[in-house]
C-alpha cells in the first residue's frame, strides 16, 4: 500500500531499451533462491566476474550485504523477510531499468514473495535461478556456521530447521550443486541467457 499521496510517475526521455542498445544485451533479474550454504552467493559472485569478463554490464545484490544497509532494520520473523524481499525486488526493478543485469542471492524462502517480483517487471526479465542442494549438504558446508548455532536453539526462524522453505514451482534455471561444480553452474547460466538471446552468443 502506498502511503504518499499526490505522486506522479515522471517518464525519462531515455528508455529501457535505449540503455540495452547501448550496453549491446538485454537486462534481466537473476533471481538466486535455495536454502543458506546451497551455493548462492557462491554461484552468483562466479557468474558476475564470468559475465564481466564478456562485456556484459552487472550488479550483484547479496543477501548479507544488503541487511548491512538499506534492509538493517529488518529481521527474519515472516513479516520481515517479505519485506526484505519486497524492497530488493523494487530496487531490482530500477536496475533492470537502467540496462543492467542484477544477480540477487537471497534465500527468500516464500513463493508468494518470489512471484511478487516476478510480477513487478516485464515477462522475459525474472529469471528464477533454484540453487538446491539437500539439507544434509547445506549442514555439513555450513560456511557461517549458522546451522550449527541453530541446532542449539541460538538463532530462531532459521530457514530448513525451524522455519519453512518453498521449492520453486517453475523456475527457469535449476542447478543441484550436489552434483554441479561452480564452474559448470556458471556454464549452465551463461547457455541459458545466450539460447534465449539476452546475450550474444558470441559472448
Amino acid at each position: 500500500m502506498t502511503k504518499a499521496k499526490n505522486i506522479v510517475w515522471h517518464e525519462s526521455e531515455v528508455t529501457k531499451r535505449d540503455r540495452q542498445e547501448a550496453k549491446g544485451h538485454k537486462s534481466a533479474i537473476l533471481w538466486f533462491t535455495g536454502l543458506s550454504g546451497s551455493g548462492k552467493s557462491t554461484i552468483s559472485a562466479a557468474l558476475e566476474t564470468a559475465l564481466h569478463s564478456k562485456g556484459v554490464h552487472t550488479y550483484r545484490l547479496d543477501g548479507d550485504n544488503v541487511r548491512h544497509g538499506l534492509n538493517k532494520n529488518l529481521g527474519f520473523s515472516p513479516d520481515d523477510r517479505s519485506e526484505n524481499i519486497r524492497r530488493i525486488g523494487e530496487v531490482a526493478k530500477l536496475m533492470v531499468d537502467a540496462g543492467l543485469f542484477t544477480l540477487t542471492a537471497f534465500i527468500s524462502p516464500y513463493q508468494e514473495d518470489r512471484d511478487q517480483v516476478r510480477e513487478i517487471v516485464d515477462a522475459d526479465e525474472f529469471i528464477e535461478v533454484y540453487v538446491k542442494a539437500s539439507l544434509e549438504t547445506c549442514e555439513e558446508r555450513d560456511p557461517k556456521g549458522l546451522y550449527k548455532k541453530a541446532r542449539l536453539g541460538e538463532i530462531k526462524d532459521f530457514t530448513g530447521i525451524d522455519a519453512p522453505y518453498e521449492e520453486p514451482v517453475n523456475a527457469e534455471i535449476s542447478i543441484d550443486t550436489n552434483q554441479l561444480s561452480i564452474e559448470e553452474s556458471v556454464e549452465v547460466i551463461i547457455s541459458y541467457l545466450k539460447e534465449n538471446n539476452y546475450i550474444k552468443k558470441s559472448q
